[in-house]
């Protein structure tokens, strides 16, 4: 994924930050990811605290459903800066029951940080839903601060920002695209609306249930991985025919990653569905922005107001100081 613009407006000028990993989710299996993004935090300055059970195994998750409520608990009642998951994979959306919303909201209230990606849509999407409170989809520890190499450079002035209280929001360039009639309009602007989204296929589990939040007039944000295109529109037309994509004022697509299109696709693809949606909904259908199961991913607030301006191929997100 390359963008025109530096999506994070840096700022390394905060003091270090109390930073609580935890794992909500699936096992952590790359040990050795681990202890670097850990160290990584360290070496940035920031007081790492470790969850007793953030390395916990019961089958495919970090432990069975009740270590991790008591964990996503004990996060919200550690006083830390930041809470940031270990990893995604698959495990809140069972689990969406147990959490005490209000324990998180509070925590969210007293400036706690949660920070996370791909499953971690659920509770995000939860915790707006019950609470109204506001969270950051962005980076988790292994994947994106656990990497062999160095961390994406992006990812970490975003990382940075959010914990600086700089993060204001985040620029990208769309890609020119052949079929110019479908393509959004060349220049509005949505003064306010609320963010919200994540992981498509999460998402669309949650149709249905008291945690997909109402959001009416809003802006959602979609990615998702090893999802063949016709299975992101089969997503989508769960999220349309619910009424969902209906009652915003944008959708934007992030990136979209590790599928493989087959001969029978006969030419459609990613873009196929881009148009497609564009014929279903009045609201622009946005692409490209830095954000999903990519090296390089922005931090988005879910739950908050956000503006939205367009001016031919460069799109703006602005929500104004973090703090």
């Amino acid at each position: 994924m390359s963008s025109d613009h530096d999506p994070c407006d840096c700022g390394h000028d905060h003091g270090p930050k109390h930073i609580y990993i935890y794992s909500p989710s699936s096992a952590v299996r790359d040990k050795a990811a681990f202890r670097r993004g850990v160290k990584r935090l360290q070496k940035l300055g920031h007081e790492v605290e470790i969850d007793a059970d953030a390395l916990a195994i019961h089958t495919r998750f970090a432990g069975d459903d009740a270590t991790r409520l008591a964990a996503i608990h004990r996060a919200a009642a550690s006083g830390a800066d930041v809470a940031l998951i270990s990893r995604g994979g698959y495990g809140l959306t069972r689990i969406l029951p147990g959490i005490d919303y209000a324990a998180v909201a509070r925590a969210v209230d007293k400036g706690m940080l949660f920070v996370g990606v791909s499953d971690f849509t659920a509770f995000q999407n939860a915790v707006l839903a019950q609470t109204g409170a506001v969270t950051w989809a962005g980076p988790a520890l292994c994947p994106d601060f656990g990497t062999r190499g160095l961390p994406d450079d992006i990812m970490e002035a975003c990382f940075d920002d959010l914990l600086s209280g700089h993060g204001e929001g985040t620029g990208w360039r769309m890609p020119r695209e052949k079929t110019a009639e479908a393509a959004p309009p060349l220049e509005f602007e949505i003064p306010s609306a609320r963010l919200w989204g994540g992981n498509l296929a999460v998402l669309a589990s949650l149709v249905g249930t008291p945690y997909l939040p109402q959001v009416s007039g809003g802006i959602l944000f979609i990615e998702d991985v090893n999802e063949h295109p016709f299975r992101v529109e089969r997503l989508l037309t769960q999220l349309l025919h619910a009424g969902v994509l209906a009652q915003q004022k944008a959708v934007v697509f992030g990136q979209f990653t590790q599928y493989l299109l087959a001969p029978h696709d006969k030419g459609y693809k990613l873009q196929t569905v881009v148009d497609w949606l564009r014929g279903q909904i009045t609201a622009p259908v946005l692409t490209n922005l830095p954000y999903g199961h990519v090296d390089t991913k922005v931090l988005l607030p879910v739950g908050r107001e956000v503006e939205l301006s367009v001016q031919g191929r460069d799109a703006l997100l602005y929500w104004g100081h973090a703090h």
